[in-house]
């Protein structure tokens, strides 16, 4: 698969877009980063010519987008309510197009353990795991899956994103505490293999047969330890991008990328984590996220930098890709 430096997005009239609200906020433990990525397309979007509105759930009820007469909607939202489907579902019974992936897909990404069903369904690689319902969280249980997955390991949430409630367990002992942590957030628990290697991040925009894969990212955070602190709040990790990975992997990120996002079924925009073992420079796809960040530290604005396309040629350019289910 080709994939040029540099992308010529289509030219596209603002002001046809027509009266455009812009979700963020919301009830998800993401609130807070959903509030700066809605400030910030808002920005855009007005700077642009659109007339966009903020609109934030958490204070409104959805009938007012219908109510108040607005065309589509861009979605800022991060987490639960936001990115699962449900808000998707909401705006396809209004009948109002909206940014991103639609009902099934949100729902399925959002579910780091049902992503995974689909992608070994498609023989793309992702890290082995084990899946602890509530009703199989004992200690006897939890014991055995070192024994399965090998030390370290990852616990997390399955059904979270920003490395909420995710811990880096060292040894047996430290399995009861990660899992307490991990059902702060959901009472299901996902423990996966841990790949000791480099983290990357790619994005992809389009649809169907016209997504195409955006520049990677590369990830240094400080003792490799991408938190949710790192992410957003301090300045001390590095993000690469051009990534300096050699062209042959960043290419195989690429194609990987774009497979396990059509795999998914999603539509207009996402952005996939991996990691690249170091032993033998395997990709493993981690997860996919249907509404990234868009934060002055989020990776998609920057990985689009690097192909020649602004933040706000970016937010117009999804907002001009708003769609209902089967009209993308």
């Amino acid at each position: 698969m080709s994939n040029p430096t540099t992308f010529q997005l289509p030219a596209i009239d603002a002001r046809a877009l027509g009266k455009t609200a812009v979700l963020m906020g919301g009830r998800s433990a993401e609130r807070e980063i959903s509030l700066m990525s809605g400030n910030g397309v808002l920005a855009a979007l007005q700077a642009e010519g659109v007339d966009a509105q903020a609109f934030d759930p958490a204070q409104r009820d959805l009938s007012d987008l219908k109510r108040e007469g607005f065309a589509r909607v861009f979605i800022a939202l991060h987490g639960r309510h936001g990115e699962d489907g449900t808000v998707q579902g909401a705006l396809e019974l209004m009948g109002l197009p909206y940014t991103g992936s639609g009902v099934m897909a949100s729902a399925i990404a959002m579910d780091k353990t049902m992503t995974k069903r689909v992608w070994l369904a498609e023989q793309l690689p992702t890290p082995r795991w084990v899946w602890l319902s509530a009703q199989d969280q004992s200690r006897e249980r939890l014991r055995t899956v070192p024994d399965e997955l090998g030390l370290p390991l990852i616990v997390k949430p399955p059904r979270e994103g920003s490395s909420i409630g995710i811990t880096k367990v060292m040894g047996y002992s430290n399995m009861a505490e990660a899992v307490q942590l991990a059902t702060g957030h959901d009472a299901d628990v996902l423990c996966e293999q841990f790949i000791d290697g480099d983290e990357v991040t790619c994005p992809v925009i389009g649809h169907g047969a016209t997504a195409r894969a955006l520049p990677v990212v590369r990830i240094v955070a400080p003792e490799g330890k991408y938190d949710y602190q790192n992410k957003y709040f301090t300045d001390d990790t590095s993000y690469l991008c051009p990534s300096g990975l050699p062209p042959d992997e960043e290419r195989e990120i690429q194609r990987l990328v774009v497979a396990a996002y059509r795999a998914l079924g999603c539509r207009g925009w996402g952005r996939a984590d991996l990691m690249i073992r170091a032993s033998d420079r395997q990709p493993y796809l981690l997860e996919m996220n249907t509404s990234p960040g868009m934060t002055g530290h989020s990776l998609v604005p920057m990985s689009a930098r690097a192909a020649g396309i602004s933040y706000q040629q970016l937010c117009l350019y999804l907002l001009s890709t708003a769609a209902l289910d089967g009209q993308a």
